[in-house]
């Protein structure tokens, strides 16, 4: 049986039905066409499939689609403004702090997630917030050294 759920992503009202037993990461890549956050392991383990809901961090394989039902979802679609980058999207170019990119849409919305809650954080506590996700190429040092930089950036340090 097929339910009704609609929600706001990333601002925008959606729509969309969805089995019973969809999670929200199905429901965002296979119905709702928005394939940023990622699969790695769909145990809630490697932080791939990071969105908010209602400004929580979640992982959306461990969350079912109709679960988002009247609820504010962000997802890594809704960093960029138009063309012009989220200061952490930058950064994480300027610091090549990706590299296959499976972990970086769960990353970014983790760290956004960690900023917009402790704009001036340490780097235990950017380590600490980001413990949740997982990378297996790039071995931290420059995605925590871009949080950083953009959160000094963002403060205007």
């Amino acid at each position: 049986m097929k339910h009704h759920v609609s929600f706001t992503l990333n601002g925008d009202p959606v729509e969309a039905l969805c089995e019973t037993e969809q999670t929200l990461l199905d429901v965002l890549r296979d119905e709702l066409n928005m394939t940023g956050s990622k699969e790695g392991c769909a145990t809630g383990d490697c932080g791939a499939c990071s969105v908010t809901v209602d400004g929580r961090l979640v992982c959306s394989c461990l969350m079912l689609g109709v679960e988002a039902n009247g609820k504010a979802v962000d997802s890594i679609e809704g960093m960029a403004d138009g063309d012009h980058l989220h200061p952490l999207q930058q950064k994480f170019l300027e610091h090549a702090a990706l590299q296959c990119g499976i972990c970086t849409p769960g990353i970014l919305v983790a760290a956004k997630n960690l900023l917009e809650r402790n704009p001036d954080p340490t780097e235990t506590e950017v380590r600490y917030w980001l413990a949740g996700n997982l990378c297996r190429c790039t071995g931290y040092d420059k995605i925590i050294r871009a949080v950083m930089d953009t959160a000094a950036e963002m403060r205007g340090a």
